[in-house]
């Protein structure tokens, strides 16, 4: 259940950058990607491209986690090193997708920033909690 509760939650992650842009303070996925435009000091060019990519992470991840859901039996565990191991290359999809668009500096700041938020810095109403690390085995 830890799993799969922390799975959600890298999803969830990913949707708060992939909403689309609405008034700042009522759409919490608009007002991160405000707080992400300002502390990467990006472009309004740069913004879209960004959001556009981080839709797109958000929806690989969203469709590999109901994969990964749809494949497991019911009454059993997703197994937690297939999602990890989703969920990273996807990662890695977006950043490959966001280096033409930032500049080495934007990038390297992106990347803490993303690293941050997988250990719940960045949640929804800015909670600030760490992540519990993945079990070792899964039965």
């Amino acid at each position: 259940m830890k799993a799969f509760v922390l799975a959600l939650a890298a999803l969830w992650a990913g949707a708060v950058f992939a909403q689309t842009p609405a008034a700042t303070g009522t759409n919490p996925g608009a007002r991160h990607m405000a707080d992400l435009a300002v502390l990467l000091d990006l472009t309004a060019t740069q913004t879209t491209q960004v959001q556009t990519i981080l839709q797109e992470e958000h929806a690989q991840m969203k469709q590999a986690f109901q994969d990964v859901k749809s494949a497991t039996p019911a009454g059993t565990k997703p197994n937690w090193q297939q999602l990890r191991t989703l969920h990273q290359q996807i990662s890695q999809e977006a950043i490959t997708k966001l280096t033409p668009v930032l500049s080495a500096t934007q990038l390297a700041k992106f990347k803490i920033l993303a690293k941050h938020m997988g250990h719940g810095h960045f949640r929804h109403g800015g909670g600030g909690g760490s992540a519990t690390a993945a079990p070792a085995t899964v039965n």
